[in-house]
């Protein structure tokens, strides 16, 4: 059954009429035709798919989009602004943490959850945070790296 859900979407309100059940991903990515946001495994399993809601990294594969109804959802296409890209993906790319780059907006996500509750996380809180988000690239090193040195800058 439809409803209507209003929500902020990258800083600006957003109204959908939808099947309230749906889930985020396909919602962004269908509806609204933000394709940054990747699927993954659709099992909330490797993290390609994170968004932040409010203040924390969620998996949209697995969220209703009725749950998101009077919230701040940010994606990967919120984080630039003005052109500018935010200082996660500066240093994603600097760092050569983005090898074939399906991963990376996820991760990115993740990592802009993390540093907004901890801003000055060490190296463990580091890799503790980023554990569930995968890179079958095996860049994890360099993502870790690109992630501290935003966190040296804050």
């Amino acid at each position: 059954m439809k409803e209507i859900i209003n929500f902020k979407l990258n800083g600006e309100s957003t109204k959908l009429d939808t099947e309230g059940d749906r889930m985020l991903l396909w919602v962004l990515r269908t509806d609204l035709g933000l394709t940054g946001t990747k699927f993954g495994c659709g099992e909330n399993l490797c993290g390609a798919c994170t968004v932040v809601v409010g203040k924390e990294a969620v998996r949209s594969c697995q969220l209703p989009v009725r749950e998101i109804r009077g919230k701040e959802v940010t994606t990967i296409e919120g984080l630039a602004g003005n052109g500018t890209l935010h200082p996660l993906q500066e240093a994603f790319a600097e760092h050569g943490a983005l090898q074939c780059g399906f991963c990376t907006p996820g991760m990115i996500m993740n990592a802009y959850a993390l540093l907004r509750k901890n801003a000055r996380p060490t190296r463990d809180q580091i890799i503790q945070g980023m554990d569930q988000n995968l890179c079958r690239c095996a860049a994890h090193k360099r993502i870790v790296e690109a992630i501290e040195s935003v966190a040296k800058k804050v």
